[in-house]
């Protein structure tokens, strides 16, 4: 397999020469400095190609190339966004780049109520309280028709989780919640995180489907004929939020996706921490049954509350309620599927980390420091090291 790191462009305080030191050989970015609504030209994907090959690196995956609301929502400003993103894919193709991860998400990305919560043995780890995100969502942004989606008891419990924060730790919730996209600059104050919402009003699991279905329908003939595999990631936790939709959160709604256009490049990230946030999703038995479409992996594990199974925090790689040594085994017999048929590679990259040691003293992005991913990448391969000696001697 390919281990790669997630690197967000020049201004990211991880250096390139960082990630060779890790063992990574890939790197996994985007022009993010491009807004979503731009074709990503092919000077500008050569020059930042030439960067990471300067440091002895390749660019191995692109994540993300954003779809914009228009797409998501099917209004007729679509059909110009999606040629954008078609083009995109042409020119990635032509400098060689032949994996693009995206998501589906509508207004917020992977959601979290902590982005610090401490560790017993010391460091912090991103996480997601239900309670939290309750009284965030009914009392500080206070949504209209949010108290339809939560019990007279999750309500109670929500305004006294509320009550308990003084003002730095109620504007510190605010902040984490509508932290808005990954890999982008743009911050939702509550009034313009309202009026993203509103914008979805009226559309339904069904109609976003519809959606993702038409968008599906016009990028991957493209995609397949300019030799580029798409791999949807899931949503983050795998449920609907803040009242919208969300259709990449389980074993059916994989299959509704690939089933949609059913070609080899239409296929998944396999989010181990994402779809793992979700207690029914059975990890391994995914891994296996869509391995042959699962064009990139982003290997994390989760640990649930189990007095609420929706809250969860980010585990170590290898702890937590991931079988990670199924998913690992399962993608092992892939890559030896792949390799006897001449097929693609397939990249992996350890997802997120723990803040620890070094990585308190210096400004990344959230679940992307440097030393908690390390020791996530470093637990992987050692994993897939010696489970692949068990294959080999068997």
């Amino acid at each position: 397999m390919e281990y790669t790191w997630r690197w967000y462009g020049p201004n990211d305080p991880i250096t390139l020469s960082e990630i060779r030191q890790t063992g990574a050989s890939g790197v996994v970015t985007a022009l993010h400095e491009i807004d979503n609504a731009t074709v990503w030209s092919r000077e500008a994907i050569s020059a930042r190609r030439a960067e990471i090959e300067a440091a002895g690196l390749t660019w191995s995956v692109v994540e993300s190339v954003p779809i914009t609301d228009a797409v998501k929502l099917g209004t007729p400003e679509r059909e110009a966004d999606i040629a954008t993103f078609c083009q995109t894919l042409c020119n990635l193709a032509a400098a060689g780049i032949d994996v693009v991860c995206y998501n589906f998400m509508p207004v917020a990305d992977w959601t979290r109520t902590d982005l610090a919560m401490p560790l017993p043995g010391g460091g912090t780890a991103l996480s997601f309280d239900q309670t939290a995100f309750a009284a965030f969502d009914l009392y500080l942004l206070e949504r209209p028709g949010a108290g339809s989606d939560y019990s007279a008891a999750e309500q109670s419990a929500a305004r006294a989780y509320l009550d308990t924060l003084d003002g730095p730790a109620r504007t510190r919730l605010i902040e984490t919640v509508t932290a808005g996209l990954p890999g982008a600059d743009n911050h939702y104050d509550l009034a313009g995180f309202r009026e993203a919402i509103a914008r979805f009003a009226g559309l339904d699991r069904a109609g976003l489907r519809r959606n993702l279905r038409y968008f599906l329908e016009k990028v991957v003939p493209v995609a397949e004929d300019v030799g580029i595999r798409l791999a949807i990631h899931p949503d983050d936790p795998p449920r609907p939020l803040f009242g919208l939709p969300r259709v990449v959160s389980n074993a059916e709604d994989a299959r509704w996706i690939l089933d949609a256009v059913d070609r080899p490049c239409n296929g998944l990230t396999l989010c181990t921490g994402s779809y793992g946030a979700g207690a029914d999703n059975d990890l391994v038995a995914m891994a296996r049954e869509f391995a042959a479409r699962i064009h990139f992996a982003h290997l994390r594990s989760v640990g649930h509350d189990p007095a609420d199974p929706r809250s969860f925090h980010e585990a170590d790689h290898l702890g937590g309620d991931v079988d990670m040594a199924g998913v690992m085994r399962a993608l092992i017999d892939e890559q030896i599927r792949r390799e006897h048929a001449g097929g693609a590679r397939l990249p992996i990259r350890p997802d997120h980390g723990h803040t620890l040691l070094d990585d308190v003293h210096r400004e990344t992005r959230p679940g992307y420091p440097l030393y908690g991913r390390f020791k996530g990448l470093s637990e992987l391969r050692g994993l897939e090291s010696g489970l692949s000696y068990r294959v080999q001697s068997s």
